[in-house]
């Protein structure tokens, strides 16, 4: 067997144990009374995350964050999910369109 192909083979046996594979962390939030629940959420920097939204609400609210680069309809009842991918350390803020006075929130990314 030529190296090219043990080296192949060997690649394909560990490639479900490689990290680029690992499951993303799900950080969820939930919007209830025109506000984020929880309101900050802290992680770990260079984890491949996903932001699940769901509105608790019987109205629709328009995720919004320049800081992540997002912004997307929740409608009443319903979720989203926003692949935010490895994060650098910050602090990246978010908020709901519709409700910007309350509807606050802050994804915390530390080393």
């Amino acid at each position: 067997m030529s190296r090219f192909y043990a080296l192949a083979i060997m690649a394909s046996v560990l490639a479900p144990f490689s990290p680029a594979m690992a499951d993303p962390l799900m950080v969820n939030v939930t919007i209830k009374d025109h506000r984020f629940v929880p309101a900050e959420q802290t992680i770990q920097a260079g984890q491949f995350t996903k932001l699940i939204v769901h509105n608790a609400d019987p109205t629709a609210e328009e995720f919004e964050s320049a800081d992540l680069s997002r912004e997307k309809l929740v409608p009443p009842g319903g979720e989203i999910i926003l692949t935010l991918g490895r994060l650098p350390p910050g602090t990246y803020q978010f908020f709901g369109d519709y409700h910007p006075d309350s509807a606050q929130g802050k994804l915390v990314v530390t080393k």
